[in-house]
């Protein structure tokens, strides 16, 4: 551990580089928070902005404040604490096993992988999907930061999808178990997590919808209008979106094929309602693409899986 810790702390010090992409940081993060470790081991901690912690802090009590919490995370209110009291998010913060990051390309679980957990994503992008009968992708939803992944298991104790990474991401792993056992107890946490349930089955009818009823056009501004919607909801920008899906996974997903897609993308750029640069995109008349869309916040949202 203490190797670790100075290769980090070594990296770290270099300018324009992001720690948190070194291998020692992941296997310092990997390191469970509530192990027995020696309070005589002092490491020397590079938390400047955690006025608790000094500079020297024994690893025991370094470790754990590493690993944010609900009580301090900026996604509180998008994330499963929404809406509870302080003392309640703290009794969350106990559950909360530990965060993993997960690279570009690489599973979270899969179909059939045992259901032992809830994944909040804590930053990046996840697709779920299934293999259907001609043994093609199909594509349910589209996760982003705040979004809790996982849910398709608990009724079969198996997922029934899988999740993989569009780019590096993180989540927080919250073992269900243990989440079972402060529902009772939490009757505000119990509505958020029924909420969260009813949204997902509210998802689905509206994805039913979506494919059922509307044109190429309204398909693709209403997958748009979703994600504008749910990156305003994360204080970004609305109107500028860079898509970390492929075209052809925007056509999995929206029942649609590539050619198509790309078309739609075109035709709406014709129309100056969007700008296209490859997966950079700007919608440029938001109200437009309501219009065509048919209702600004009717559109059902990407993450919708059944998870």
């Amino acid at each position: 551990v203490e190797r670790l810790w100075a290769a980090y702390l070594r990296f770290r010090a270099r300018p324009g580089r992001r720690c948190e992409n070194t291998r020692c940081y992941q296997q310092i993060m990997s390191l469970p928070s509530q192990a027995p470790y020696p309070e005589n081991v002092i490491l020397p901690c590079p938390l400047k902005q955690d006025r608790v912690l000094r500079m020297s802090t024994p690893l025991a009590r370094l470790l754990p404040a590493l690993k944010t919490i609900c009580s301090q995370c900026s996604l509180r209110e998008l994330c499963l604490p929404m809406g509870l009291e302080n003392e309640d998010i703290k009794r969350l913060d106990t559950i909360i096993d530990r965060r993993q990051r997960v690279t570009a390309g690489q599973h979270l679980y899969r179909v059939r992988d045992q259901f032992e957990a809830l994944y909040a994503v804590r930053n990046g992008f996840f697709k779920t999907y299934e293999i259907n009968n001609d043994g093609h992708e199909q594509i349910n939803g589209f996760h982003m930061t705040g979004e809790i992944m996982g849910l398709d298991a608990i009724s079969a104790d198996n997922h029934t999808c899988n999740a993989i990474a569009l780019e590096d991401c993180e989540v927080c792993i919250i073992p269900f178990h243990r989440l079972e056992q402060v529902l009772g107890d939490i009757p505000s946490l119990m509505r958020q997590f029924h909420r969260m349930m009813s949204r997902e089955i509210a998802a689905d009818h509206g994805m039913m919808m979506l494919l059922g009823t509307m044109s190429a056009e309204e398909k693709l501004a209403a997958f748009l209008l979703n994600l504008s919607q749910r990156l305003g909801a994360r204080g970004l920008s609305p109107s500028v979106i860079r898509l970390s899906m492929s075209r052809e996974e925007i056509g999995s997903y929206l029942g649609l094929k590539l050619e198509t897609v790309s078309r739609t993308f075109s035709k709406l750029q014709d129309e100056g309602l969007l700008r296209v640069d490859r997966r950079n995109l700007v919608i440029s008349d938001l109200a437009g693409l309501q219009r065509l869309a048919g209702c600004a916040t009717s559109a059902p949202r990407p993450g919708s899986n059944r998870t």
